[in-house]
Formats: C-alpha cells, sequence, structure tokens
C-alpha cells in the first residue's frame, strides 16, 4: 500500500529536510516525491504534528525465552510500536541468558518475522552472576549491539574492568545499570523522609553513586565505552558531567518514569511504582530533567519490565520491582518540555549512535522507518492502552500531554487511537 502523509513537519537533525513542513510520500516503502502520487494512495492529515526517524529503545525486557507468560516478542513489538518505538536494544535477562552466539541469533531470527527491528545486547558475565566473562567476541560478530548484565548490576571491579578492556578491540559499548547491592540488599525505595514515614527501608542514592564513580574511573583506565544505564540521583549527574567534560567516552540514561515521579508519590504503597532504580526526592527529578535538557544525559530509557500480576499485586515490600514503559516513555520524558527537534535527537539519533546504528534519515529514496507524535497532546491513559500481556503500568489513569500518532516501518503504517 502507498500512503502521503499531508501536513507533517519533519524533525531529523542530520537529514537534508529538517523543519521542512510538508507532504510526504511513502511508495513500496520508500520515501519518494509527493509529486509523484498517484490517485490510489491512502491518505492521512497530520495538520502540521512532527515526524523523525523512528525511535530507539535501549532496555526494554522481551520476555521471551523462559518468561513468555509476562511478555512475548509479538506483544513487546505492539507496545513498541504503540510508543513510537520501531527498534528495541533488548537486555538478555532471559531464560537462558543471552550469553552466547545462539542466543543473539535467536534473537535476530525473532526480528526478521517482527514489524519492529530487534537489537541484540549479549551478557557481560555467564548467566548474568557476575563471575565468569562471556564471549563478547562471537556475540559481536553475531549482531549483538552492546553488553550488559541488564537489570543484575556488576558488583565486581575486576569483571568490569576487563569487559570493557575487551570491547575495545571492536568499539564496543558497555551497558552497567550502577547499583552496590551490599550496601542496602533489602531496600524498597529511596531512603529519605517518605521512606522513613512510610517505614520502608531505603535505597540510599549512595549505593548507585559508588558505583558511578568506580565505572568512571575505570572508564578513564581502560580508554572503552560506556553507558550508565538508568541514572537516578542529582550527585550521578554531577559525576558524569565531570567524566564528560574529561574528554570519557561516557554516556548516561535516565529511566522515564524517574523523569515523571518522584519517592513522594509512593504515599499510597502503588507496587506498580516499585522500580530499579527506584524513583528519589524531588530534587533528584529536577536535576534529571535538567541534565537531559543540556545532553549530560543522553538517553532516555523505557525501563520496560513486564511483571504478572502474582509478582505485583502483594503488598509493597514483597512485590518485584519493574513496570511497564514503552507506551509512556514519550509523555514522560516530555515532562521536560524538550523542543521537538531535541526529541528526535534524544529518541532517534543518539541511541543509534551510541550503539553504531545508521540513522535511517527521512529523504527521497530512503527506506521509511517513521514515528509521527504530537508533543501538545493531551490523552488519558487506560488500561485499553496496554499492548503489554501484563499490566504493571503506574500510568493509567493519568492524563499525559505528548501522544504518539503511529509508526511506518518495514511497510506497515500503524496508528494509534
Amino acid at each position: 500500500m502507498n500512503y502521503l502523509i499531508r501536513n507533517v513537519t519533519i524533525l531529523d537533525p542530520d537529514g537534508p529536510w529538517h523543519l521542512r513542513q510538508t507532504n510526504l510520500y511513502i511508495r513500496d516503502g520508500k520515501i519518494t516525491d509527493p509529486g509523484k502520487a498517484p490517485g490510489s494512495v491512502k491518505e492521512w492529515d497530520l495538520n502540521g504534528a512532527y515526524c523523525s526517524p523512528g525511535w530507539v529503545d535501549i532496555g526494554a525486557h522481551s520476555g521471551d525465552p523462559g518468561f513468555e507468560h509476562r511478555e512475548d516478542f509479538s506483544t513487546l513489538a505492539d507496545a513498541a510500536l504503540a510508543g513510537g518505538f520501531t527498534g528495541l536494544a533488548c537486555f538478555p535477562n532471559t531464560a537462558p541468558v543471552t550469553h552466547s552466539k545462539p542466543g543473539i541469533l535467536y534473537m535476530l531470527r525473532q526480528s526478521d518475522r517482527l514489524p519492529v527491528d530487534i537489537y541484540p545486547t549479549g551478557a557481560i558475565s555467564m548467566d548474568c552472576a557476575g563471575t565468569d566473562i562471556t564471549e563478547m567476541m562471537d556475540m559481536h560478530a553475531a549482531g549483538a549491539v552492546a553488553f550488559t548484565d541488564g537489570k543484575q548490576p556488576v558488583q565486581h571491579a575486576g569483571l568490569m574492568m576487563r569487559a570493557l578492556q575487551y570491547v575495545r578491540a571492536f568499539d564496543g559499548l558497555i551497558i552497567n545499570r550502577p547499583m552496590d547491592l551490599a550496601i542496602a540488599p533489602h531496600g524498597e525505595m529511596h531512603e529519605g523522609y517518605t521512606s522513613t514515614s512510610l517505614g520502608l527501608t531505603g535505597i540510599p542514592a549512595l549505593a548507585e553513586e559508588l558505583i558511578v564513580q568506580r565505572d568512571l574511573d575505570l572508564l578513564a583506565y581502560t580508554g572503552s565505552r560506556l553507558l550508565l544505564h538508568t541514572i537516578s540521583s542529582a550527585r550521578s549527574v554531577e559525576l558524569i558531567r565531570h567524566a564528560k567534560s574529561r574528554g570519557l567516552s561516557a554516556m548516561a540514561s535516565v529511566a522515564a518514569h524517574n523523569l515523571y515521579f518522584t519517592d513522594e508519590d509512593l504515599a499510597g504503597f502503588d507496587s506498580n511504582l516499585k522500580l530499579a532504580p527506584p524513583l528519589r526526592s524531588a530534587d533528584d527529578r529536577k536535576a534529571l530533567l535538567e541534565a537531559l535538557l543540556v545532553g549530560t544525559i543522553d538517553l532516555v530509557s523505557s525501563n520496560h519490565t513486564p511483571l504478572e500480576e502474582e509478582a505485583k499485586k502483594l503488598e509493597f515490600p514483597y512485590a518485584k520491582s519493574g513496570a511497564l514503559g514503552l507506551e509512556t516513555t514519550f509523555s514522560a520524558l516530555n515532562t521536560a518540555r524538550p523542543a521537538p527537534e531535541k526529541l528526535a535527537e534524544i529518541l532517534a539519533i543518539r541511541p543509534r549512535k551510541a550503539l553504531n546504528l545508521a540513522v535511517p534519515h527521512i529523504e527521497e529514496g530512503a527506506a521509511a522507518n517513521l514515528t509521527f507524535f504530537d508533543p501538545e497532546m493531551e490523552w488519558v491513559y487506560t488500561g485499553k492502552d496496554i499492548r503489554s500481556k501484563s499490566r504493571n503500568s503506574p500510568f493509567v489513569g493519568r492524563t499525559l500531554q505528548g501522544k504518539v500518532l503511529g509508526t511506518y516501518h518495514k511497510g506497515e503504517l500503524r496508528k494509534n487511537p
């Protein structure tokens, strides 16, 4: 099917049509001159809304293999497209763990049949156990785009150092969620006034900041590339700002939930707000929003962690950490009120550059890989909007600003209601 997308504003900072308001003609999956559109096309008028290269998320959990009762690839793809993401760099916390070449190839085979691109990441350590390093060169050759133990923070400094050294041979990327598990092994939420008033065990920001500093020191020693995944504290922002000023190849991401909520939102003991990293103070949230706007924080992660009801509908101390995120990431990011072109840079350009992926520019003859969105539109996120198998979203019932209107990828236009 051929399409004519009318009255769309193009956001592609490094592309030839950046900031042009135009009609976009897609013929046989490729972008071409709107003047060549035949009369049989399907039309869609966006009334000046925006179009950027399709977005990429780093850090979603697939559920497949091993946890298909939480999420399978089909529902993951549906949730991703509803949230504007045409590409996902999925983390390796599956069963079995994606820690070898066959696991990477399995993920790539799923990508071939899905309406989104799956970019597999390989584990740093066998079984994400933090002990024995994996054959990262083999996984890289098979198609792994980065290496991480995902939701399991790397605790052993020697292992982290060797991983950073290992990937230098192919300009690879190490991703680590900074958290010293020994500081607060039974922590349930951010340590502060709210945790004390609620009687919940706190997780001090220090647990994150110690590993941020450690990993940055190891990065300076090895000269490699590092993404500190889902930082959550103001002090972590300062440490990363200093590292960047020294010329280190350090990047940072923030979980979308941490841009929208704070620890005070836990007053109602909503287990859907039990997250890793935890929601921190209003001052921390302010620092994260400001750091994102100035580029100290490079990326926003959906931190999409589907969990079954049996894991979440429990008393707060017994619930697992994690929440859905793909469908609401854009609205949470829009809390920072970045300029529209900054939105495109954060969601479409920077993730690909971090993963050494080509950016699908919006230009004549290019394969159409597009996300359409309106930063001003208000909408209410309801249970009917959830495409995942799991239902653990803290955004249900909330009025959000900034809505994804649809996507076009792999020859298919998907519109959101």
